[in-house]
C-alpha cells in the first residue's frame, strides 16, 4: 500500500523549513566533499549539532583530507573535537578511518553503500548519510527521527531504524529519499519532538494518526 498522503505531507514539512540547517547538510553545501561529511558524521553521534559543527570546524583547520589527519595524534584530535561526546574513542577510530581511506581507496571516500559499512564504526546511518550530502545519491539515512515520524504518522510500523530503512526502501518512491532525512530531523527537531511534540501547530496534523502521543498533545487546553 502506498504511504498515506506522501505528497501533501512531504510539501508541507518542506514548506516549514524556516529551522536552522543541519550541521551535516550546512557542511555538504559549503564543500561538497564526501571525506568531510563521514568525519563530520563520527564527531555528530551522540552529540548536538551546535557541539558537532564547531569541532568540525577545529578539526578541519587542523586537516583537510585522509592523508593529513591520518598523521595527527589522537591528543591533538581529541583536543580539537572535544566536547563531542566519546572524543577519545571517536579520535583513535577517526585516525583509524583516514588510514584505511588513504592505504584501501587512494584517498578518497568510496561511494557505495558496501564499501562504506566496512570502514569502523561506520553503520547504515552513517553510510547512507555520506552517499545523500557527500555523494548527491539516492540514500535514506534514518536516525531516531526518521525512525519516530513515519510510525508515528501511520506509515509503518516498525521497531528499529534498520527495519523501518527497509520498510521505505520499498515504499517511498525514490525522488523522495534525498531530502527525506534533511526535512524529517529538521521537522523532528522543532515540531514532531520525541517528548511533548507541537501537534497544536503541526502542518501536517490533519494527516497524522497521531500513534503513541498523548491526547493533551493533540488537544491542548
Amino acid at each position: 500500500m502506498a504511504l498515506k498522503h506522501l505528497r501533501a505531507i512531504m510539501n508541507r514539512v518542506s514548506r516549514e523549513l524556516g529551522f536552522d540547517t543541519p550541521s551535516l547538510t550546512r557542511i555538504a553545501r559549503e564543500t561538497r566533499d564526501p571525506f568531510r561529511v563521514l568525519i563530520s558524521c563520527i564527531l555528530s553521534l551522540r552529540t548536538r549539532d551546535e557541539t558537532t559543527d564547531k569541532a568540525s570546524t577545529r578539526l578541519f583547520a587542523l586537516a583537510r583530507d585522509a592523508r593529513t589527519m591520518a598523521r595527527l595524534s589522537p591528543r591533538r584530535i581529541e583536543k580539537a573535537i572535544y566536547p563531542v561526546g566519546f572524543y577519545r574513542t571517536k579520535a583513535l577510530r577517526i585516525i583509524e578511518i583516514c588510514r584505511i581511506v588513504q592505504n584501501d581507496f587512494g584517498g578518497r571516500v568510496p561511494d557505495d553503500l558496501d564499501t562504506l559499512l566496512t570502514l569502523p564504526g561506520v553503520g547504515r546511518k552513517t553510510a547512507n548519510i555520506v552517499l545523500v550530502y557527500g555523494f548527491n545519491k539516492d540514500a535514506l539515512p534514518i536516525d531516531t527521527h526518521c525512525h519516530r515520524i513515519p510510525n508515528r504518522i501511520g506509515w509503518i510500523k516498525t521497531k528499529t531504524p534498520e527495519q523501518t530503512e527497509q520498510v521505505l526502501r520499498e515504499k517511498l518512491p525514490r525522488r523522495y529519499w534525498q531530502a527525506f532525512n534533511d526535512l524529517f530531523v529538521q521537522f523532528g527537531q522543532n515540531i514532531c519532538k520525541p517528548i511533548g511534540p507541537r501537534c497544536n501547530i503541526c502542518p501536517i496534523a490533519t494527516f497524522c494518526s497521531a500513534l503513541g502521543v498523548p491526547k493533551k498533545n493533540i488537544n491542548p487546553s
